[in-house]
C-alpha cells in the first residue's frame, strides 16, 4: 500500500471501532463481556498480561516492556506483580500514588510512555474498549446512572462493581435532556487518547506563583456566569484539568515532588476515595491510575518534611534502579543511536559493549563474597558463567545491596560522549577506542564528578579497554582460523577422549590405524597449561571434568567446550598459542610480502563478512592487535 492507502486503511479503522447506543444496549454488551467495566488500574494490567511473558530462572520478563526497557527485569517484574496486578484486584495498594524512584536518565520516564502508549493501542481492541456517556467531558463510566440502592442486585446480575458517582455535568443533562430516564442515555466507544486528551493527563511543575490548581481539577468559564447564573452551574464550568481528562485511564505527574504543595493535597482524597474537589461541586468521583517519578535526591528531601507524613502514606515507592548487565546497556546505547540521523556512520563490533562495560563498573558495588572482583561480578550479572561460583552466589550478590545501581554513570552522559565523537567531520566509523577516548574526556566536563570519583572512573576506562584488548585479539586470532568453532571443538573431543582414558586407566584407539595407545599427556600438559593447571592438580582437573560431564549426561545434556568456563579458556588459549607468531608477525609487518598480503585480506574479507566490521575497523583492528602483540 502506498502513503494515502495506509491512511485511509487507519481511518477506515476508527470508523469500524466507532459504537454509539443507548444505555440499555451497553448493559446488554456487559452482559456478554464485563471487561469494558474494568477499572482503570485493572485495564493497565490487562494490557500487560495481554503480552505475555517469558519465565527466565524463576524470574519473570514481561514482553510488554522489552522493545524499549533494558536490563530492568526485577525491577519491572516487582511493579508489575507487587503493584499493578494487585491493584487491577482492587486490593489496597489501588489507593496509593505509584512513584517511580531512581537516578537521572534511569528510565522512569520511558516506563510511564510507555504505558501511556500501550493503554492508546489497547483501547482499541476489543479486550480493551471503553464506553463512556456521550459528550461528558470526563468519559464517564455509564454504570455510574445506576442508583445507589439498585446497585448491588445489578453487579451480581452483570458480575461487576460499580464505583463513583455522575459528574456533575452529566447530573444536570441527566434531568434536563433525558429527564431522568437513565435508559435512553447515549453511550459510545472512546478510545484513550493523549492527543485528544481522552483518558490520559499529564501534569508538569511549573513556576508556582503562575501556576492555577485550575489546571488540575478545572475553572469556570466567567464568559457563561451571566448566562446560567451562578458558578455552581456545571454548564458555567470548564472541566478540562489533568484529573478530568485522566478519568477511566492514566494520570502522569512530572517531576512531581518539585510540584507545589497546593497540587499534592488534591491527591489525599482522590487516591484513598476516589474523588476530587473542584470549584463549587461536590466531590468529583475519578477512576485514574496515578503514576508520579521523581529522582533519589527530592525524595529523600520530600521524607525528610513531616509535613509530608499524610502524603507519604498514600504512596507505593518502586525504585527503578540503572540497568547492571552489559548487554542491556548496549542495546540501550544502540536504541538512541539509532533514533538519530547518524546511522550513517558504521559503530565497530565491541565499541558500544566498551562503554556498556565502563557504565555498568561504575554502578556495581565491591561484594563481600570471597575472590569475586567486579569484572567477574560484571560478568555473572550479564549471565556469563564464572568458574567457581553458582547461580546462588549471583542471588546472594544481588541481594547484597538494596541500592545497587542508584549511582553511577548515567547512560545520558555517555550517549552524550558517543555523540561527540559520532559527530566529527568526515568519520565512516568509530570503534571501541575512539569511544572509550570520548568519555574519558568528557569526565573533565562533568560537574558533579569528584576527584576522587574520577579517578576511580578512570580505572574503569582502563578496565573497559583491558576487556576490549582481549576481545579484540580473541576476535582476529579467531578470524585467522578458517573454522574457529570447528577447531576448538575437535580440540576438545580429542582431550576428552584422552582423560576419559586417562581416569579410567584404559587406551585410546587411533581413528587411523586403529591401535590402541597409552593417553596423550603431551596434549593434555599443553592445554592444561594454558590455565595454569599444575603437575600435582592435574589428576584433579581431568576428575572434575568427567563428572562434569557425567552430570550433564544425567540430564540428557551434551557436554560443549563453553559449558566449563576456565576449560574453554585454555582450548581457546592453546589454539591462539599455536597462531600467535603468526598473528603477530602478520599484523605487526609494515611491509607485508605476498603470503602475508594474502592473509590479511582473507582474514579482513572474514571480519568483515562473518563478524560484522567495515573495510576501516577491520584494518584498524589488524593494525592494533598487532600492536598489542608486539608489547
Amino acid at each position: 500500500m502506498d502513503i494515502f492507502e495506509r491512511i485511509a486503511s487507519y481511518r477506515a479503522e476508527g470508523d469500524r471501532l466507532a459504537w454509539s447506543g443507548t444505555f440499555r444496549e451497553y448493559i446488554e454488551l456487559l452482559k456478554k463481556d464485563p471487561s469494558p467495566a474494568m477499572t482503570a488500574h485493572a485495564r493497565v494490567y490487562d494490557m500487560i498480561e495481554s503480552y505475555g511473558f517469558e519465565e527466565i530462572g524463576g524470574q519473570k520478563k514481561y514482553k510488554f516492556f522489552e522493545q524499549e526497557i533494558f536490563g530492568l527485569d526485577r525491577a519491572v517484574e516487582k511493579l508489575v506483580e507487587e503493584y499493578f496486578h494487585s491493584a487491577a484486584r482492587r486490593l489496597d495498594v489501588r489507593k496509593r500514588i505509584l512513584l517511580l524512584m531512581g537516578p537521572v536518565s534511569g528510565g522512569k520516564s520511558t516506563l510511564v510512555t510507555l504505558l501511556k502508549r500501550g493503554l492508546e493501542k489497547h483501547s482499541r481492541t476489543d479486550r480493551g474498549a471503553v464506553y463512556a456517556i456521550s459528550g461528558c467531558p470526563m468519559q464517564e463510566e455509564p454504570l455510574h446512572l445506576i442508583p445507589l440502592e439498585l446497585r448491588p442486585e445489578i453487579e451480581k446480575e452483570l458480575g461487576v462493581r460499580i464505583e463513583g458517582n455522575l459528574c456533575p455535568a452529566c447530573q444536570l443533562r441527566l434531568k434536563t435532556e433525558y429527564g431522568g430516564d437513565i435508559e435512553q442515555v447515549e453511550v459510545q466507544r472512546v478510545l484513550i487518547s493523549e492527543e485528544s486528551r481522552v483518558g490520559i493527563g499529564t501534569f508538569s511543575p511549573s513556576d508556582p506563583k503562575s501556576q492555577d490548581i485550575a489546571d488540575l481539577t478545572g475553572s469556570i468559564d466567567f464568559s457563561t456566569i451571566t448566562e446560567y447564573g451562578s458558578e455552581s452551574d456545571p454548564r458555567a464550568y470548564r472541566f478540562d484539568g489533568e484529573l478530568n481528562k485522566a478519568n477511566r485511564g492514566l494520570m502522569e505527574f512530572q517531576e512531581m515532588l518539585k510540584c507545589d504543595e497546593k497540587f499534592l493535597w488534591n491527591l489525599l482524597s482522590l487516591t484513598q476515595e476516589g474523588n476530587f474537589k473542584a470549584g463549587r461541586f461536590a466531590l468529583i468521583s475519578a477512576d485514574e491510575l496515578i503514576v508520579a517519578h521523581t529522582n533519589e535526591s527530592e525524595y529523600k528531601a520530600f521524607i525528610a518534611n513531616k509535613k509530608n507524613e499524610a502524603l507519604q502514606s498514600r504512596m507505593i515507592v518502586m525504585p527503578i534502579p540503572y540497568n547492571l548487565r552489559v548487554s542491556d546497556e548496549e542495546k540501550i546505547y544502540s536504541k538512541l543511536i539509532g533514533q538519530s540521523d547518524m546511522k550513517h556512520i558504521h559503530v565497530a563490533p565491541h565499541a558500544l559493549r566498551s562503554a556498556a562495560i565502563f557504565s555498568v563498573l561504575t554502578r556495581l558495588k565491591e561484594t563481600k563474597k570471597q575472590g569475586m572482583d567486579l569484572i567477574k561480578k560484571m560478568r555473572m550479572y550479564d549471565g556469563v558463567e564464572v568458574e567457581g561460583y553458582k547461580e546462588a552466589d549471583l542471588k546472594e550478590m544481588q541481594n547484597e545491596y538494596l541500592e545497587e545501581g542508584m549511582s553511577g554513570i548515567d547512560p545520558r552522559y555517555v550517549i552524550n560522549r558517543i555523540s561527540s565523537a559520532l559527530i566529527k567531520q568526515d568519520l565512516q566509523c568509530i570503534n571501541a577506542l575512539d569511544m572509550l577516548r570520548a568519555i574519558k574526556d568528557g569526565l573533565d566536563q562533568h560537574a558533579s564528578i569528584t576527584k576522587d570519583e574520577r579517578e576511580r572512573y578512570l580505572n574503569f576506562i582502563a578496565a573497559a579497554r583491558k576487556e576490549y584488548d582481549d576481545l579484540a585479539k580473541k576476535e582476529v586470532q579467531k578470524a585467522f582460523v578458517y573454522s574457529f568453532e570447528e577447531s576448538a571443538k575437535t580440540l576438545f573431543e580429542n582431550y576428552l577422549d584422552n582423560i576419559e582414558a586417562f581416569c579410567n586407566w584404559t587406551k585410546i584407539r587411533d581413528p587411523l590405524t586403529d591401535e590402541e595407545m597409552d593417553p596423550d599427556e603431551r596434549l593434555m600438559r599443553s592445554i592444561e597449561e594454558q590455565i595454569g593447571v599444575s603437575e600435582n592438580a592435574k589428576k584433579a582437573f581431568r576428575e572434575e571434568i568427567m563428572i562434569r560431564i557425567s552430570a550433564y549426561s544425567r540430564k540428557g545434556k551434551k557436554f560443549e567446550y563453553h559449558n566449563h568456563e576456565r576449560l574453554r579458556e585454555a582450548i581457546e588459549k592453546k589454539l591462539f598459542t599455536d597462531l600467535k607468531d603468526i598473528v603477530k608477525i602478520t599484523t605487526s609487518t609494515k611491509t607485508p610480502d605476498a603470503v602475508q598480503l594474502k592473509r590479511i585480506n582473507e582474514v579482513s574479507s572474514r571480519l568483515i563478512e562473518e563478524h560484522g566490521y567495515c573495510p576501516v575497523c577491520a584494518n584498524e583492528l589488524l593494525r592494533y592487535v598487532g600492536s598489542l602483540l608486539n608489547r
